[in-house]
């Protein structure tokens, strides 16, 4: 395949009532930009009807540049992405997060970022419209901003966000080091591109929780797994930072 301006990747798992709609507004979006662009949907062994879905789409579009990978076995999230980035064709590389609660709007943006403004990645820093039933979900992720700031001092806010952009050439190496392929591999390959010195940016984005989808996440459940990923995380870190000095 020819190189293209950017490829987008669709992580899927269990996307049926959303997929055909955000995958619609998100064509719409790339069709009004001057973009060559491809999109990779990649799913994770979802148990309803989201692999036909995402046949159907491809089928209904001939015209445009439409790929799809099928997992034989669960993988987790980043194990998705990752597939989806390494079969990408673009000079950049994004994925979001189907269900647009931050709206596929945004993508020129951070296209805009790393192509004009010469950053290595832009990633998404959400911005939360207060909402009653949506403030669990606003502790868990300021929360766990705070410890991982704290135990990792790292210059990106939002490392979570289901919104992230990088220039391909620079992405590639990370995908090689990064070692989680669940929920952590967001905060993890920000602290892998961290660590390279790549200069990432981060556009604040409206987002707008969805309450016609089943959310996975689990607070208490998520949030002690989510510190036993941090500090073991850490540990690693620092033994490799104490082997690097040394080797010198």
């Amino acid at each position: 395949m020819a190189t293209v301006d950017l490829s987008l990747v669709i992580a899927c798992y269990n996307e049926e009532p959303l997929l055909v709609e955000s995958v619609r507004q998100t064509m719409e979006i790339l069709d009004n930009t001057r973009l060559s662009w491809e999109m990779i949907f990649v799913d994770d062994c979802s148990r309803d009807r989201t692999r036909e879905l995402i046949d159907q789409i491809i089928a209904a579009h001939p015209d445009k540049a439409l790929r799809r990978i099928f997992h034989e076995r669960n993988t987790g999230r980043g194990g998705a992405v990752t597939d989806g980035f390494r079969a990408a064709q673009g000079e950049v590389a994004g994925y979001i997060d189907i269900d647009l609660e931050v709206h596929a709007r945004y993508i020129p943006s951070h296209y805009l970022a790393i192509k004009n403004e010469g950053y290595d990645g832009a990633i998404a820093f959400r911005i939360y419209k207060f909402h009653w039933s949506s403030l669990d979900r606003y502790f868990m992720s300021r929360g766990y901003a705070w410890l991982k700031n704290l135990m990792l001092k790292l210059p990106v806010r939002d490392t979570e966000t289901g919104y992230k952009f990088f220039r391909r050439d620079k992405l590639l190496p990370l995908l090689d080091e990064v070692e989680d392929k669940g929920w952590f591999w967001d905060t993890e390959i920000m602290a892998r591109a961290s660590g390279r010195g790549l200069r990432i940016r981060e556009i604040p984005c409206l987002f707008l929780r969805r309450f016609d989808k089943k959310s996975s996440v689990s607070g208490l459940r998520d949030s002690i797994e989510y510190f036993g990923k941090l500090w073991q995380f850490r540990k690693r870190l620092r033994a490799q930072s104490a082997r690097s000095e040394a080797a010198r």
